[in-house]
């Protein structure tokens, strides 16, 4: 009998050892371990620059090609918007369907195909100047105890409230990961964070949780063109006023291995170097007031936080865009700067295929 029982024990702790051995097999440790080795973790970076960011779907389809994993993205203004879709599942070769698809400027500044033919009309309380809404006016708040003498107030003339935009990356962010709206963006496939401004304040806000199409939408939210978007008490323009290359965010997300792409043509070199000249309204409203502004999110991002952040990554990979403008939406040109995104990350073919092995370790 004492034998049986001890041949009992003994069959039972060898079953129970082989089961744990086959579920450590099945379900390894999670965040890249195997065994007791971690691989690096990386941190893609998507710069801002409109139009431009074209060129980092391009730099994408030569990274999956190299076989390079990403653990966390961040983005500023387009590359908000190419970074959050890309973070949430959609691969290059979508977003390149995207870009070179989409009717941008339809998309972009609201709009309405119904009456771009007409010079100028009116509906339902907006104006419109060959489509696209140049003023809005707001209706009375149905809380109000009298009615005021003058019921309707505009607000915000020429502010492009976005709504095109929304809608689509709503739209695609919900069919790729189920919601829009998150408890926190690390639930996205690929941990995300993009980068606004607080008009109020003028502080940098890192958004990490909430809508994510709203957050992609603050993020791109140029000065004079787009209406802010409300959050809590803060009004979000766009981040690149202040760190138009968020190396620095993904680093504290936790990146070993930073790669960024940079859609920055003059690199900040020339303090009196800008883009105003590729922007088509720089002739009509001058440099100065708002249209400056606009000039400067696009050329003169912080220079001390764009030259650390430029020099402090891993890899980085800078599209040749001269001659490209932020708002050169037409598909000729996104095909050619998806194009010239691809070359350039080609160029350091060499590089990525280093970092893909020190990465996968094969």
């Amino acid at each position: 009998m004492k034998h049986l029982v001890t041949l009992f024990i003994a069959i039972t702790l060898f079953v129970s050892a082989s089961a744990q051995t086959t579920t450590n097999t099945l379900n390894p440790p999670k965040g890249g371990q195997e065994g007791c080795h971690t691989r690096p973790r990386v941190g893609l970076v998507f710069g801002g620059g409109g139009a431009k960011g074209a060129a980092e779907v391009g730099v994408m389809k030569v990274i999956e090609r190299a076989g390079i994993p990403i653990d966390y993205i961040a983005g500023t203004s387009i590359g908000a918007i190419v970074g959050g879709l890309y973070a949430s599942g959609y691969n290059s070769e979508t977003l390149d369907s995207l870009f070179r698809s989409q009717e941008w400027l339809t998309l972009l500044a609201d709009r309405k195909r119904e009456v771009q033919d007409e010079f100028i009309t009116r509906r339902d309380g907006v104006t419109y100047v060959l489509g696209f809404p140049i003023f809005r006016e707001k209706a009375p708040s149905p809380n109000a105890q009298q009615p005021s003498p003058n019921p309707r107030k505009p607000f915000r003339f020429g502010a492009i409230r976005g709504d095109n935009i929304v809608a689509l990356l709503d739209s695609m962010v919900t069919r790729s990961v189920g919601q829009s709206t998150l408890t926190s963006f690390d639930q996205l496939p690929t941990p995300f964070r993009c980068i606004a401004v607080n008009a109020n304040t003028f502080e940098e806000v890192e958004l990490s949780s909430g809508n994510l199409p709203l957050a992609m939408r603050a993020s791109m939210a140029i000065p004079g063109l787009f209406k802010p978007v409300e959050m809590g008490d803060s009004n979000l323009i766009d981040g690149g006023m202040l760190n138009n290359l968020p190396v620095d965010v993904v680093r504290r997300m936790g990146a070993d291995i930073i790669i960024a792409i940079d859609l920055t043509v003059n690199h900040h070199d020339d303090a009196d170097g800008d883009l105003w000249g590729s922007l088509p309204w720089g002739s009509i409203f001058g440099r100065n007031g708002v249209w400056g502004i606009i000039d400067w999110v696009f050329s003169r991002p912080d220079l001390e936080k764009y030259s650390e952040n430029s020099c402090s990554a891993d890899l980085y990979i800078n599209p040749d865009l001269d001659g490209y403008a932020v708002t050169e939406f037409s598909r000729q040109s996104i095909g050619e700067m998806i194009d010239i995104g691809e070359e350039a990350a080609m160029r350091q073919w060499k590089q990525l295929k280093q970092l893909s092995k020190r990465i996968n370790g094969k």
